[in-house]
């Protein structure tokens, strides 16, 4: 009888931390992209979508690595997409890419997400990510869950507005004080008819919450911030080194 327990208590301590060990692998080959559902500009008829490169660049990378990604977005299903420089074999490759496409065409909503699979998160850009992110609270819970099992948060140009009002266990921005970067001012067109549906600019609105706003006055120049496991690029010229830094630092 003795014997008979010395066998059950070894296989559940070998098997049960097998299990552990195949859920934290999980965890770790699991990527997240945050897209909008967003069309329009806010209330008016000025079409808006999220930027295919900082989609496409980021996604190549990580799964050519071996991360497997999932896109979720506010309301779920098709996202609008937008930006997209055929000329660019990359992004040509994944215009024709049917499997990748009909991921786009079917995002997962919130609800649908279970925050342990996932090692990192990852805002895309583009003028529809002003809309509809930042605010969803189920969202800001994911991402948050994530973070706080060690997870990275990461986001290139438009899409740093999405960790704006993301908050801690004990009630602060995560960005207070913290070295971030995304589509800064400089290269706003606060002119435009688009920019008067924005509450708040990116750098308006992570310099409200107390964040450290970094970036390059040159532009276009793959510039972004790491501070800790918060990774930030500022236009599409970053989304691959964004990738990259997020590897680096789940590994």
């Amino acid at each position: 009888m003795l014997n008979l327990l010395y066998l059950l208590t070894l296989s559940f301590l070998v098997f049960g931390d097998g299990l552990q060990q195949t859920q934290a692998d999980v965890q770790e080959e699991k990527i997240l992209f945050v897209l909008s559902s967003a069309e329009y500009y806010g209330d008016s008829d000025i079409p808006a979508s999220n930027h295919f490169a900082e989609i496409v660049y980021p996604y190549d990378v990580l799964t050519k690595a071996g991360y497997e990604v999932d896109f979720v977005s506010p309301l779920g299903g098709a996202v609008a997409i937008g930006y997209i420089n055929t000329s660019d074999p990359i992004i040509k490759s994944y215009i024709y890419d049917c499997t990748f496409m009909k991921l786009l065409s079917g995002t997962l909503k919130p609800s649908e997400v279970d925050a342990q699979e996932y090692g990192a998160i990852y805002y895309g850009g583009g003028g529809a990510s002003m809309f509809g992110v930042a605010d969803n609270e189920e969202i800001q819970s994911i991402a948050m869950k994530i973070y706080e099992a060690q997870g990275v948060i990461s986001s290139v140009c438009h899409g740093s507005y999405g960790i704006a009002n993301l908050k801690t266990s004990d009630g602060r921005y995560l960005v207070a004080g913290r070295k971030v970067n995304g589509f800064p001012d400089i290269f706003e067109n606060k002119q435009g008819k688009y920019f008067e549906e924005f509450d708040h600019s990116v750098e308006e609105l992570l310099k409200i919450r107390g964040a450290d706003f970094k970036y390059s006055s040159e532009g276009w120049d793959s510039f972004y911030q790491v501070d800790g496991r918060i990774i930030t690029g500022q236009d599409p010229s970053s989304a691959t080194k964004v990738a990259e830094l997020i590897i680096e630092q789940i590994r």
